[in-house]
């Protein structure tokens, strides 16, 4: 098998988009290039990176059909992060032929099946079982979301015990990096120019591939900000403003204010994605919408303001268990408009309806945050959009302007060249941040109690660009985004999104002039500020500040309100791009006359 071409056509005489051995249907071109790459190498370790909603459930059925028609395995052990995911495995195996059992505990497997469906959690508790099994006859292992095993050094290590005599190994994931460095078991690592240890993945169909393919949803980003006041454990009242610069608690105050179900933005918030959902229904009568919230607490709360907002009862899933499985089945199948749920529905659970979301938990991962949204972008028929509601956290804002770019897990810290930073150095101190805030959690059950917040129409954010203008709820600045239609192509959004975002402009009595200028461009000529542009505004605005700060002995704090006094408009976090220009423009006119 020296070729390519002489490997598949040995092993595979067919190999076209449906197998003689049997697959889900017809493959798309992602699953078949992943399938023939697998063929010509023959590995026994192989990790397909797969954006949220690619088919990656498919591709390694498909895979595991062929070897079993071939001989080169006996059996097949599929582990799943959830109870529920290990079941859904299950009967997509059964519909092409395999048969998994997914209430394997011990013993010998019944002659009836192929194969179990485990959990982590199960390989972690009986590692030697599974070992047993693997040594006995030639397994296929597909570890499902395998940075998983990463979640605990004893994951890991049962992981690789259980699974080292293993025949094959098919690791799938759609998130392949981690905010921590524990190393994932079977994933290579290879340095890159700058002596940086990275996973390397065998085959990798980013998110932006599967969006110019049709084969995901483009995601619309609808942000609310809002003034939030709490009380802290020591009895003192804060109040901030969603988005603003502001301390990693005081973020985390604000943040927990906002998703209290006793205030006012949340509620707010809710209505809007309703709203959203009745547009998007006209297009797609069965479109589907979920909440997923930090605790059961919360997900009770928010379904009753859902029952007040909607006049019927919203789907419940609080934990992980048979009967939350069946009313996950039970909504994926049916017309209902809303379900609320906690984590368990935030990866690997397949409801192709859901179109709409509202991203109402603290939890502040990449990993958590991709595969949340990965629950609204799975495709059904081309023009469909996704439409997720997020607070404005400017960690939040972020993740989702980089829904396109495609990380690696790492595992060493970068480094510093010629005395410099390197030049991720900063993003991967964040992400380090976020995961131990997210494992930390006694900082986040502190004494804390939410006064009052209300809700304002922020932004959206579409493809890396920033859109709207701040507005309450209600109003036409955003009625104009909720009520964009449910079918369009990714350029189609992007073009409606800018002629509103003129028409607003044009309505507009206070904008800078350099922005009311940009109304008597065409559409097709008019510039679109895009996330990374406006990060660049604020940093030198930040940076003049800073210098600022030096020669007035004035604190950062001070200058900035002193420019929003001067110049108008919101936080830095929350001005336009006209609005960060006239404050830069202004501390330079400063500056000059101290000189």
């Amino acid at each position: 098998m020296s070729t390519s071409t002489t490997a598949s056509h040995h092993l595979s005489p067919a190999f076209p988009g449906r197998a003689p051995w049997g697959t889900a249907g017809k493959l798309r071109a992602w699953q078949q290039g992943a399938l023939d790459r697998y063929v010509e190498t023959q590995p026994r370790d192989f990790l397909a990176v797969a954006t949220p909603g690619a088919g990656k459930t498919t591709f390694a059925l498909t895979l595991a059909s062929y070897l079993l028609h071939n001989h080169v395995v006996q059996q097949i052990t599929v582990v799943a992060p959830t109870e529920h995911l290990k079941k859904q495995w299950a009967e997509a195996a059964a519909r092409i032929g395999i048969k998994l059992d997914p209430d394997y505990s011990a013993g010998p497997v019944s002659k009836d099946y192929d194969g179990v469906a485990i959990t982590y959690a199960g390989v972690g508790v009986r590692p030697m079982l599974h070992r047993n099994r693997c040594e006995q006859r030639k397994t296929l292992v597909i570890l499902d979301e395998i940075h998983h095993a990463g979640d605990s050094k004893s994951w890991g290590e049962a992981c690789f015990e259980a699974f080292e005599p293993a025949t094959r190994r098919l690791a799938l994931t759609g998130t392949p990096f981690r905010s921590d460095t524990n190393p994932i078991p079977f994933v290579t690592y290879g340095e890159d120019n700058q002596g940086i240890r990275r996973s390397l993945a065998d085959y990798t169909y980013g998110y932006g591939n599967a969006l110019a393919d049709g084969v995901v949803r483009p995601v619309i980003f609808l942000s609310y900000s809002g003034n939030m006041r709490w009380r802290t454990k020591a009895g003192d009242e804060l109040e901030a403003r969603l988005g603003e610069p502001m301390t990693k608690d005081a973020v985390s105050q604000a943040w927990r204010t906002a998703l209290a179900p006793t205030g006012e933005w949340i509620p707010n918030v809710l209505r809007a994605a309703d709203k959203r959902l009745t547009e998007v229904r006209k297009s797609i009568p069965d479109a589907g919408a979920l909440v997923i919230a930090t605790d059961q607490d919360s997900a009770r709360a928010y379904a009753k303001l859902i029952r007040q907002i909607t006049g019927t009862r919203p789907a419940v899933v609080l934990s992980d268990d048979t009967g939350a499985s069946q009313r996950i089945d039970d909504f994926s199948h049916s017309e209902d408009r809303w379900m609320v749920a906690v984590r368990m529905v935030s990866e690997g659970v397949d409801v192709p309806r859901l179109a709409v979301g509202v991203y109402a938990t603290t939890i502040s991962t990449p990993l958590f945050f991709a595969q949340a949204v990965g629950r609204f972008v799975r495709s059904r028929r081309r023009g469909e959009t996704a439409s997720v509601f997020v607070p404005t956290i400017p960690m939040l804002l972020t993740f989702a302007n980089e829904m396109e770019v495609e990380r690696d897990h790492v595992l060493d810290k970068p480094r510093k060249e010629g005395g410099e930073e390197d030049p991720y150095a900063e993003e991967d101190k964040l992400l380090a941040e976020a995961e131990k805030q997210q494992d930390e959690v006694t900082e986040d059950q502190l004494p804390f109690e939410a006064l009052q917040s209300d809700a304002v129409f922020d932004r959206v954010l579409y493809d890396g660009a920033e859109f709207g203008m701040q507005a309450h709820p209600g109003s036409q600045e955003e009625q104009d985004y909720l009520g964009i239609p449910g079918l369009l192509e990714p350029d189609q959004v992007q073009m409606l999104l800018q002629r509103r975002q003129a028409r607003q402009i044009a309505h507009s009595r206070s904008r800078p002039d350099e922005e009311a200028d940009l109304i008597e461009l065409p559409a097709e000529r008019r510039p679109v500020i895009t996330h990374k542009e406006l990060l660049g505004l604020r940093k030198s605005l930040n940076t003049m500040v800073s210098a600022y700060t030096h020669q007035s002995g004035k604190p950062h704090g001070v200058i900035h309100n002193e420019l929003r006094r001067v110049c108008g408009g919101p936080p830095s976090a929350e001005a336009t791009a006209g609005q960060l220009n006239e404050r830069i423009k202004k501390i330079q006119e400063w500056a000059t006359r101290m000189r």
